[in-house]
């Protein structure tokens, strides 16, 4: 059974619809209440006389300790209408206002959250369960954060339908929720010890390889790459863009049917260079 049809046959993968946006005093009432269940469910006391900022931070670090198990179907829509406005506040960038070449490929610097793409990776951990460390900056848990708390819970069903953790080179598919995205694939690249080894190597290229395929068989007609395993797993950035685009060059020539269009996404200018300075070449 591939990455796609374990996450056809145990999750929902039908499109999430869009929640009314919230604004105003209606949305301090929103953030409360979110804030109010979150910490109630942890026994703890809601700070309301914190600022709006403070009660956000508090709500994503609530969330990201949160273990996964379902939510009421009303803090669900709190929390839907809410973070919608906030994706809806970052700006959204439509595939219409991206650039790729005559191969499909194209490079966006910026923050992930804000690409309607069909797909974005998400470079997740072998737990596939999201960061547990409350408002940390690596890519797993800003992608969760902005998702939702479903996010969490489609994972959690997946790793138990597995029996087992993620794989490294594996790639699962999820609904995105709350991002402007319709998916989010996720996939467990390798992390580097002390130097890089060939099968460090293989097994970044099976990450690229493996969201192609599952991008292929789910009818996706475009993705969002991230830079896999760079950050906290230590893969030296410009030998991990090489693979990255040596992958995807080669999988585009074994389906030259497919018009899949590809993003390189990258956060740093630093990456952003290298990944121009590879692309240029191709």
């Amino acid at each position: 059974m591939t990455g796609y049809e374990l996450s056809r046959s145990t999750i929902a993968l039908t499109p999430y619809p869009r929640p009314q946006t919230v604004e105003g005093r209606e949305r301090e009432e929103l953030t409360d209440a979110l804030l109010k269940w979150l910490l109630r469910e942890r026994g703890l006391i809601a700070a309301f006389s914190a600022t709006p900022e403070k009660k956000r931070s508090i709500i994503r670090a609530a969330m990201n300790e949160r273990p996964a198990h379902p939510v009421p179907a009303d803090v669900l829509a709190m929390q839907d209408r809410l973070f919608w406005t906030e994706t809806l506040e970052r700006g959204v960038v439509e595939e219409s206002a991206l650039t790729f070449g005559e191969n499909h490929i194209g490079l966006w610097q910026g923050d992930i959250t804000r690409l309607a793409v069909d797909g974005i990776v998400n470079a997740a951990n072998k737990a596939l369960l999201g960061c547990f460390i409350p408002n940390h900056n690596c890519i797993d848990n800003v992608i969760h954060s902005a998702a939702g708390m479903q996010l969490r819970d489609d994972c959690a069903k997946l790793i138990a339908a597995q029996g087992r953790e993620e794989e490294c080179g594996d790639c699962k598919l999820t609904r995105a929720y709350n991002l402007p995205s319709r998916y989010v694939l996720h996939t467990v690249g390798p992390m580097v010890r002390r130097e890089v080894t060939e099968r460090d190597r293989a097994l970044l290229r099976a990450c690229y390889h493996s969201c192609l395929d599952t991008a292929l068989e789910a009818g996706l007609s475009s993705v969002a790459f991230c830079c896999i395993s760079t950050g906290v797993f230590s893969f030296p950035r410009e030998e991990a863009a090489a693979i990255a685009v040596g992958a995807v060059l080669q999988w585009k020539m074994r389906h030259r049917d497919a018009a899949l269009r590809v993003l390189f996404n990258t956060f740093l200018d630093e990456d952003t260079a290298i990944y121009r300075s590879i692309l240029n070449m191709v």
